[in-house]
């Protein structure tokens, strides 16, 4: 196990920890959590460029644990009513879109390798920060009329980014078609 795997294994055992820290109305310690599950995904990047220790593990692990981590935020703070159902519901049906599509293009193609687009990063980042403000926005409350704006650029990122790689996914099925 190489240090960018070790990191990528913690953010997974961050995130229930951060759904208690939710669940139980104790935003603080949440935002330290998340922020740490935040660092470790960075860190586990940066580690595993800088030091040439990427692995087919991490490949798989590092987008599971991204995924555990924002559909546990979005559904919690859904559900203790803090974040808008729409967007979570928006966000994770881009996932389960995404999940579902692969898995056809694993059927069909045998093996497909998910690169992330530039836009997906960019919705990533957003929704993340969403998260971020959000649990910010419960100590500093002057981000209350900063949160409508976010939550429609996310929400529109993330409808961009799904109909991107379903575009995409369409374009690898239809390339083996005949005529």
């Amino acid at each position: 196990m190489n240090i960018p795997n070790f990191l990528t294994l913690g953010r997974i055992l961050l995130t229930p920890l951060l759904v208690i820290m939710l669940i139980n109305r104790r935003y603080a310690e949440a935002l330290g959590v998340f922020a740490a599950a935040g660092f470790t995904d960075a860190l586990d990047g940066l580690i595993a460029r800088w030091m040439r220790q990427k692995t087919r593990i991490g490949a798989i692990l590092d987008p599971v644990a991204d995924k555990l981590l924002l559909t546990s935020s979005y559904v919690t703070l859904a559900v203790i009513g803090i974040l808008p159902n729409w967007l979570a519901v928006t966000v994770i049906s881009r996932d389960v879109i995404i999940v579902f599509g692969v898995l056809i293009l694993f059927l069909f193609h045998g093996g497909v390798e998910i690169c992330p687009t530039i836009v997906s990063k960019i919705t990533t980042l957003f929704q993340l920060g969403t998260i971020f403000t959000v649990l910010l926005n419960r100590e500093i409350v002057w981000f209350d009329q900063l949160l409508p704006l976010l939550y429609w650029s996310t929400a529109g990122l993330t409808v961009i980014s799904g109909l991107h790689y379903m575009y995409r996914g369409f374009r690898l099925l239809g390339s083996e078609e005949g005529p």
